[in-house]
């Protein structure tokens, strides 16, 4: 099981999967807003999506649990 954490303190701008989704390496998850820039969150190994732990609209703090891959 791997965690996909925020980097920054940020906005969730926009999700882009869905637990169930099957994701490659590299592809995009959600996307932050933070400072008026859009930061793509993107899956750091190929694999199923468990679990998607925020929604669209939330703000996150750096280190919090965004999605929870298999």
């Amino acid at each position: 099981m791997t965690e996909v954490k925020a980097e920054l303190v940020g906005s969730v701008w926009k999700v882009k999967t869905q637990p169930g989704a099957h994701v490659g390496e590299e592809d995009e998850l959600l996307i932050l807003e933070s400072m008026k820039m859009e930061i793509p969150v993107t899956a750091p190994r190929a694999g199923t999506v468990r679990e998607v732990r925020v929604k669209e609209g939330e703000v996150v703090k750096e280190g919090q649990v965004l999605v929870v891959l298999e």
